[in-house]
């Protein structure tokens, strides 16, 4: 069962959500809107961290770009 959270925010950013989401918006509640934000910064999150551990091998001599390559497209797929 999903958990809730409940967010309070400021007049000027509920109004930028709800401008986000309803009828005609791309996405159809608040709720779906955020989680894409949540989904979208946890796979930004994670394209980041490939890229320091790249940085890190190059660093170390251990780099290997068909690696990171491969690894850089399975975090943004």
């Amino acid at each position: 069962m999903p958990a809730s959270l409940h967010v309070s925010l400021p007049d000027d950013l509920r109004r930028f959500v709800d401008s986000r989401a309803g009828d005609s918006a791309l996405y159809a509640t608040p709720s779906e809107y955020v989680r894409d934000l949540i989904r979208r910064d946890m796979q930004r999150l994670s394209v980041e961290q490939s890229m320091l551990r790249g940085l890190d091998q190059a660093e170390r001599g251990e780099f290997v770009a068909d690696d990171f390559l491969g690894r850089l497209i399975d975090d943004i797929g």
